[in-house]
């Protein structure tokens, strides 16, 4: 089979395919015969800068859709020939994949492997942000960071149907904000400038709930922009900035909730809960209406051509990799 491995860290350049055994699954294991993968940014850390890579050669990929080729000991809750969406700790980028079977899910009724490719990772994400660690109550106002990206379009959705008052969204560049208009958002601002229009049409009081995935100063100006007893989440470090730190002084004046997100370190540490979190999140995919577009494909073997892509920061929606 063929897969896309890079063995050194580097630019897009060091991703090339090679020829590999096909795998057998081992136990609590599944072998996906491979339709499409998400990409996600992790896999542009991982290849630039080692994120979560514990060895060399690697084989990104976190999410990826197809058939089930065959089951290892203990799983039964699959069988060869299912479709399934999975989101896994790498190897998606590539024609048969191995994945749990804790973190793989039956592709929702009404929906084909292109559209389930999207699923894993982004919808679980959204979905935790919004209900589970921000606690969404109706009226809120939500600020969203990155809203044209694959998180920002589902959770500007998932923040309006969640009964928010007023989502704004968070964009680098004005090419993005039609993106982002069409996924929820009431008001879209410019990075650069987010915090002072924030102030100003909240009458100074600020958001509920902010999301953040950047780090650094963008972290800071967000919690200079949560309102009081407002819950701020990150959940990345996209800027590679130093981790924030947060003392008294900075959450006990207005009552702050400072809280942080990894749906890989949930799926490490506790499956079951991202199953339940997937099963919510699927529901409002295939019940609710919510969408994630794709806006770019790449054979496999381009896949250095969809790392760059991302890295050019000029994306909106989703993009993947098709077998």
């Amino acid at each position: 089979m063929r897969a896309m491995i890079f063995e050194e860290l580097g630019g897009p350049e060091v991703l090339h395919l090679v020829d590999l055994p096909e795998p057998a699954p081992g136990p609590g294991e599944v072998t996906i015969d491979v339709a499409y993968a998400g990409i996600n940014f992790a896999d542009v850390l991982a290849r630039a800068e080692g994120y979560r890579v514990d060895a060399l050669p690697f084989r990104p990929g976190l999410e990826a859709s197809g058939r089930v080729l065959a089951v290892g000991e203990d799983v039964t809750a699959f069988v060869p020939g299912q479709e399934v969406t999975s989101f896994m700790p790498g190897g998606g980028y590539s024609e048969i994949a191995v994945a749990p079977a804790a973190t793989t899910f039956p592709v929702p009724r009404g929906l084909d492997l292109r559209t389930a490719a999207t699923l894993p990772s982004v919808l679980p994400t959204a979905y935790a942000l919004l209900h589970d660690i921000a606690r969404l109550r109706e009226g809120d106002t939500v600020l969203v960071h990155s809203a044209a990206g694959g998180v920002g379009t589902v959770a500007g959705q998932l923040a309006r149907l969640g009964g928010a008052s007023a989502v704004y969204g968070v964009v680098s560049s004005l090419d993005k904000a039609p993106h982002a208009l069409k996924s929820g958002y009431d008001q879209v601002f410019l990075a650069e400038s987010f915090d002072t229009e924030v102030l100003a049409v909240t009458g100074g009081r600020g958001v509920d709930i902010a999301l953040e995935p950047i780090g650094g100063g963008n972290f800071r100006r967000t919690l200079a922009v949560t309102a009081r007893f407002g819950r701020l989440v990150s959940f990345g470090n996209s800027g590679s900035a130093a981790p924030w730190q947060i003392g008294p002084a900075d959450v006990y004046p207005t009552g702050l909730s400072v809280s942080g997100f990894s749906l890989m370190g949930l799926a490490a540490a506790d499956p079951r809960r991202l199953r339940q979190l997937a099963g919510a999140a699927f529901q409002a995919v295939s019940e609710g209406g919510v969408e994630l577009p794709v806006t770019a494909e790449f054979a496999l073997a381009d896949a250095a051509a969809a790392h760059r892509l991302v890295e050019s920061r000029t994306t909106t929606g989703k993009l993947l990799l098709r077998r």
